[in-house]
C-alpha cells in the first residue's frame, strides 16, 4: 500500500496565523515610523527651516565662541555634543542638557546668533526613531520589537511555504483582479508576500542587529577588533554604545562594543584602581578638536561628543550614509592626542556587511533610489499586514477565534521541525514564545474552539 505524502499545509497555515496575528500591528507601526524616519533628510529642512537653514557667509565664528554663546543662553546647562555645519548653508548645533531635558540648540555659524531650540527627544524624527526601536517604553519595548521581528521571520518562512507556486501561478505570482471579496484580498496578501519575502527578510534581519538582546549577542560574536588595537591606551569599563540612544545615533554599529579610552595622567591613576575622576576640565579647545576632524578628512555630518569626567575623551564620530566613510576618533582632552582612529577598513567582514545592511535598511546607501525602494517595501508591508487581517476576519466563523484546524493524522515532518528548532535557537525570544504559544494552543485555544464548535452544532 502506497504511503500518503506528508501534507503540512495546514500546520504551516496555523503557525502563519499565530505569527501574523501577533506581528501585524508591529509591522504596521514599523512601516509607518520607518517611512517617517526614511525621509528625515527631506523633512527636517522643511519642518525646521528657520532653525537649520542660514545664508552662506564668508567667515565663521570659532566653535569655542559658539559654545560660549550657548553657555550664556543656558547658564545652568551642560553641553553634551557639538555638530558643526554640514555645509555652508546649514546652522551649527549643540546638544544641551538643561533642567533634566535634552535640547537641540541651533546657532548661526557666521554671526553666533542662537536661532532656536527643539526638544531632542520629542521632535518628529526622534519620536519616530524611538517608537520604531523601543515603543517609547525602554527595554520592554525593545524586547517586544525584537520578538515581533523574530516572529516576522517565522511569518515569512511559513508564508513562502504556503504560497509557493504548485502548478498554479494566478493568485501567487499575480493577483486575480477579476475576483472579488476574500479571494481578491487573499491574492493581494499572497502576491505581496511572495514577491516581498526576500526584501522583508533583509529588513527584519538588518533591523534586529540594533536590538538590545539578540543584537547585542550578535555583536558580541561578530563585531570584533584585534585586541592589540587598544593595547597602547588606558581603557575604561564603558563601551562606545553608551554614546548611542533610542533617539540619537552617534557612533556606528561596528564601534558599539569597543572600549572608551581614557585621557591623560588621570587615566593612569584610574587604571591602577584610584578614586573615581572628577568633572571634565579639558585643556584643548573645541575648535582644536574640530580642526583635527578636518585634518583627518572626516566626512561632514560628524558630531563631537564632549568629555563628562576628568578621564573622559572627546569623540569625533560620523555614522555615514555610505559606511565606507564611517569614522570614530577618540581624542585626549588634555593633550589633543588621537587615542584611536577607527575607519571602515578596520571593520571585520561581518561588521562591514552589517553596516551596509543597516544603511540599506535606512534608505541612505544610494540616496533617493534607496529611499524609493525602502518606501515600496514599507507599502508592501502595510498592504500585506492589512490584507492578512482582512482575510482572517472574513473567514473567521461567527463566535470563534478562527484558528486554522490542526489535523493530528499527519506524519511528522522532520524538515519542518528542524526549521522551527533552528529559528528557535537563532532567535531565543522566539523560541521561548514558541513554547508559550504551544502551551496556550493546547490548553486554551484548542479547547475554546472545540467548545464553540460543539455549541454551534448543538444549536
Amino acid at each position: 500500500m502506497k504511503q500518503p505524502k506528508p501534507n503540512f499545509y495546514n500546520l504551516a497555515w496555523r503557525w502563519h496565523f499565530y505569527a501574523g496575528l501577533f506581528v501585524a500591528p508591529f509591522m504596521v507601526m514599523l512601516a509607518l515610523t520607518g517611512t517617517l524616519y526614511l525621509f528625515k533628510p527631506q523633512l527636517d529642512p522643511l519642518m525646521y527651516a528657520s532653525l537649520m537653514n542660514v545664508p552662506a557667509g564668508h567667515h565663521t565664528v570659532s566653535a569655542d565662541d559658539l559654545a560660549k554663546r550657548v553657555k550664556e543662553a543656558y547658564p545652568q546647562g551642560q553641553i553634551k555634543q557639538y555638530l558643526p555645519p554640514v555645509n555652508a548653508e546649514r546652522s551649527a548645533q549643540f546638544v544641551v542638557i538643561n533642567a533634566g531635558h535634552e535640547h537641540n540648540v541651533f546657532i548661526d555659524p557666521y554671526h553666533g546668533d542662537i536661532l532656536g531650540e527643539q526638544d531632542a527627544k520629542k521632535n518628529l524624527q526622534a519620536l519616530a526613531r524611538a517608537i520604531h526601536g523601543e515603543l517609547l517604553i525602554g527595554t520592554v519595548g525593545d524586547r517586544l520589537v525584537e520578538l515581533a521581528a523574530g516572529w516576522g521571520v517565522v511569518l515569512v518562512v511559513s508564508g513562502v511555504f504556503l504560497w509557493w507556486p504548485r502548478g498554479q501561478y494566478a493568485g501567487v505570482l499575480w493577483p486575480r483582479f477579476s475576483r472579488r471579496g476574500r479571494v481578491l484580498w487573499r491574492d493581494l496578501h499572497a502576491v505581496t508576500g511572495f514577491w516581498g519575502a526576500a526584501f522583508l527578510l533583509v529588513m527584519l534581519l538588518s533591523g534586529m542587529t540594533w536590538t538590545g538582546f539578540w543584537g547585542k549577542q550578535y555583536a558580541e560574536v561578530w563585531n570584533r577588533f584585534p585586541a592589540a588595537m587598544w593595547n597602547d591606551m588606558p581603557k575604561s569599563d564603558v563601551e562606545a554604545r553608551s554614546l548611542n540612544s533610542a533617539t540619537r545615533q552617534t557612533v556606528p554599529w561596528a564601534m558599539e562594543n569597543t572600549p572608551m579610552p581614557m585621557s591623560g595622567d588621570h587615566a593612569e591613576h584610574m587604571a591602577h584602581g584610584a578614586a573615581p575622576a572628577g568633572p571634565a576640565a579639558p585643556t584643548i579647545n573645541l575648535q582644536d578638536v574640530q580642526n583635527l576632524a578636518v585634518q583627518r578628512k572626516v566626512e561632514p555630518g560628524y558630531s563631537i561628543t564632549l568629555p563628562t569626567t576628568a578621564t573622559g575623551v572627546f569623540t569625533i564620530a560620523v555614522f555615514a550614509d555610505d559606511p565606507r566613510n564611517d569614522a570614530t576618533l577618540h581624542v585626549d582632552q588634555y593633550t589633543g592626542k588621537v587615542l584611536a582612529d577607527v575607519r571602515y577598513e578596520q571593520y571585520g567582514a561581518v561588521a562591514r556587511a552589517t553596516e551596509i545592511g543597516v544603511m540599506l535598511h535606512e534608505g541612505k546607501m544610494f540616496g533617493a533610489f534607496n529611499q524609493i525602494i525602502v518606501l515600496l517595501i514599507c507599502l508592501m508591508i502595510l498592504l500585506s499586514a492589512v490584507s492578512g487581517v482582512v482575510i482572517w476576519w472574513k473567514r473567521r466563523p461567527d463566535g470563534q477565534f478562527g484558528v486554522p484546524p490542526l489535523r493530528h493524522d499527519l506524519p511528522k515532518w522532520k524538515t519542518g521541525v528542524a526549521i522551527m528548532l533552528v529559528l528557535a535557537v537563532i532567535f531565543p525570544l522566539v523560541g521561548a514564545s514558541l513554547i508559550v504559544v504551544w502551551v496556550l494552543d493546547r490548553l486554551l485555544l484548542s479547547r475554546f474552539n472545540r467548545q464553540t464548535e460543539s455549541a454551534s452544532s448543538s444549536s
